[in-house]
This record gives C-alpha cells, structure tokens and sequence, in this order.
C-alpha cells in the first residue's frame, strides 16, 4: 500500500465523500465502517479498473469477493461499457452491505484520471493486447501496484518496458496467468520437474494459430465509442463491430485475431498453455533458443521451438482441445483445464516428498498479488515471468510470418543474425504515441 501521509490524506476525504454519497442508506454499513469480520476502508487495497468489457468483468468479479480490496475507480473508451460496469460494482458493493444503493467507484473518460487518484493503491489493465504496454507503464511510473491480463504485451520490446518499469519502480506486479494458481497445472510443472516422466524429450502444445491482417468492412461508428481512443497507438483502421462489440454483446470481441491488435490463438491461449511449459521446465528467466517453422504455406500449426537443453515444444493439434502434452523416457502427461492425465494413473494421487522439488503455491491468482501488494513480496507470476511466456508466443507468431527458422538469445532478446526479425520485436507508435 501506498504508505504516504498526503495519500492517506487524500483517502480520508474520499471516504468522507463516499460516506456521504450514501445519504440513502440510513446505517452507513459495516463493511464501509470496518469492525469483526470486516476489513475498514483505510486497510483495504484501493484498485482502479481500466477496460471495463466483458473480460473486465469477469476478472472484477474475484477481487470484488475479497473482502481487502475496494474497487473505486473505473475506466473505458465505450462510455455505455463503462457506466454498466461502475453501476455494477456499485451495485455488488450495495448487495454486500445488504442496502439498496452504494456509489464507491467512479468512472472516468481518461483512465490517466485514476492514476492521479492518491487514494488508488494499485490498477488493473484489462484492455485489448495492443493497449496494454502504455497505461501499465504509467501506472507503474504513478506509483501503483499492477496487474495486467495475458499475454502481458504485443511485442518483446514492450514486455521489457514493463518489466523495466517495474523494476524501477518497486512495484508489485502481477501477469494474468491464472492456471498457474490451479492446483492441477502446478502439480503437473512439479512431476515434470522432480523427473516423475524422466527425462522430457518432447512437449506438444495445442492452442489456435497466428493472426491476420485486418481486412474487415467499414461500419457505422456508434455514438457511445471513442474509435480513436480505442486505436491508441496502433495504426488506424476503420471501425468494424467484429473489434469492438457494443453492449450487451456477451462474447468475447475477435480483435486478437488481428496482427494489429493481438496476436491470434497463439498469444491468447498460447500465453496460457506455453507458460505452463516454462514452468515445468524452469525458464521463468529465460525461453527457446530455435524456433523452426512448418514449410507448408499458410500452415497454422507444425512451429518447432527448442529449448539450449534439447527438449523439443511442437505446436499441433493433438486432438485434445487447449492442452500440454508431455513426453519423457519413462512416460507421458497430459493436462488442459479439463483433465489431468499421467501414463501412470498412480500419479493423480501421488504426493511429493519434503525433499522433493515444490513450486510456489497459489491458490487464489487474485489474492496472491493482493497478498504481495501487503508484503511487498513477490507473485506467482510477475511480469519477468509474463514478459518470458509472452515473448515465446510473439517470436512464435513472428516465425509464422517470416516463415524462416530463427535464432533467439533468450539473454540479449535478440535473434541471432537477424536484422529484418528483430525489427519486429517492436511496432512503431502512431504520432502522439509511445512506451
């Protein structure tokens, strides 16, 4: 938490303007107040929301259920998209109190409005890819803590910018990926690494495939959306509802299909299912070395990466959905969301020894960063970690468009003898842009 006097200043007269905005309710409620089994206002974790669709949603929803966290501020370039999700929290707030209405969190135009904010601890960015790299790094610069959802950045070069901020700010962060708070995955990573397959000669991944450009028709712009604003740094394209569906659309919008703004089935559950594979083989620091990919054009799948220690990641379709397969000299493992399957049945049950190999244990994704915001510890996967998955999944999608077999130097984050390919390890900004 931000421990400074002026800031804890500024939180008073917030919380007195909150107390008073609920004239409504004629007993303030306890969890305003604080007292047993309740955390006060002035101990809570102040959290402003930037992106505020329906994946904000989603996420808003577990720290909404904690109970030392406070969501007050939120943000969005679809003003309908932002008042429904500042009606909404207000309203989880209100039910929580057991009163009728509650007005704590605020909406804003401009999400840099709620980094000003003293009283705000600590932002959740939520937007699409190609809108993640800037307001995270001037959250960071403003002083708040940060979670990011995944792929934490659209290119290498803007992972490092995050990651470097970060640092330079001694900052508490947190990347979105959220299996590795699921007790399955966590336990798959720890018999790979305790050697329960023997020695991991191949790992195959199924996710989607790279992106495309964007090629859709111009429709007609509704009035509730900043186009421009939604663009931000990236080129402009025309507005097409296929990018950025209007309320109440409750499915999820495809602009990551497009290399402008996100990249494809690669980085989208890529930058779930190949985090799964640093984990287990311990390149949280690090990542591939070779990246070889299929010779058939316009191929979606067949990319090879290899690891400096000879283990093999084929991205293919191994007819199991979203899922990891891995295989070592004394058998195999496969794990998704869905199932966790060892060769060896016995291992479901299996638990390992105090001298074996343990992994950091979460739980509960969400808390573990508020939990470190506390401590000012570490998380379970902070933005090294994100930047390391996500730079596998974009050298990845630069390999599919290049189409050449490329050599990465996981310590500089640079190809080896390459000039074109490292060019696309950044994007150039459009004008009154940039990191």
């Amino acid at each position: 938490m931000n421990q400074k006097k002026s800031n804890k200043t500024n939180r008073k007269e917030f919380l007195k303007k909150t107390a008073l905005g609920l004239a409504s309710i004629s007993i303030v409620p306890r969890f305003v107040l604080g007292g047993k089994g309740y955390t006060a206002p002035s101990d809570k974790i102040t959290i402003g929301f930037i992106g505020n669709g329906k994946q904000g949603t989603i996420l808003a929803n577990p720290f909404i259920g904690l109970n030392d966290t406070q969501i007050i501020a939120c943000s969005d370039v679809d003003s309908v998209k932002q008042t429904k999700f500042m009606e909404w929290a207000n309203r989880k707030y209100a039910e929580a109190s057991n009163h009728s209405t509650y007005y704590g969190c605020r909406a804003y135009a401009d999400y840099e409005d709620i980094l000003e904010r003293d009283d705000i601890d600590a932002v959740i960015v939520c937007t699409p890819d190609h809108w993640h790299a800037i307001p995270v790094i001037k959250a960071l610069n403003a002083g708040k803590d940060v979670y990011c959802e995944k792929p934490l950045s659209l290119t290498v070069e803007e992972g490092r910018a995050m990651v470097n901020a970060a640092k330079r700010n001694n900052r508490v962060t947190q990347t979105g990926s959220m299996q590795r708070s699921w007790g399955n995955f966590r336990k798959a990573c720890e018999l790979v690494r305790n050697g329960y397959l023997g020695e991991i000669t191949e790992i195959k991944v199924n996710v989607g495939g790279p992106p495309v450009s964007y090629d859709l028709p111009r429709q007609p712009l509704r009035a509730s959306l900043d186009w421009n604003r939604w663009i931000g740094p990236s080129y402009f394209v025309e507005y097409n509802e296929t990018l950025a569906p209007p309320y109440p659309w409750d499915n999820y919008p495809m602009w990551r299909s497009y290399k402008e703004f996100g990249g494809g089935g690669v980085t989208d559950w890529g930058a779930h299912m190949f985090d799964i594979i640093q984990w287990a083989l311990g390149m949280d620091n690090s990542g591939p070395v070779e990246f070889i990919p299929p010779t058939q054009k316009g191929a979606q799948r067949g990319l090879v990466f290899k690891y400096e220690n000879g283990i093999t990641v084929i991205h293919e379709d191994f007819g199991r959905g979203n899922a990891v397969r891995f295989i070592g000299t004394d058998g195999s493992l496969d794990i998704s969301r869905g199932f966790f399957e060892p060769s060896d049945m016995s291992l479901v049950e299996h638990d390992l020894s105090g001298s074996e190999t343990k992994l950091y244990r979460s739980d509960n994704h969400y808390k573990d960063w508020i939990d470190a915001i506390k401590s000012r510890g570490s998380t379970v996967s902070d933005f090294e970690v994100g930047h390391r998955t996500a730079s596998v999944c974009n050298i990845a999608n630069i390999a599919y468009d290049i189409r050449r077999p490329l050599t990465w130097n996981p310590e500089t984050e640079r190809f080896v003898n390459d000039q074109y390919a490292n060019s696309m390890l950044s994007r150039e900004y459009r004008d009154g842009y940039s990191l």
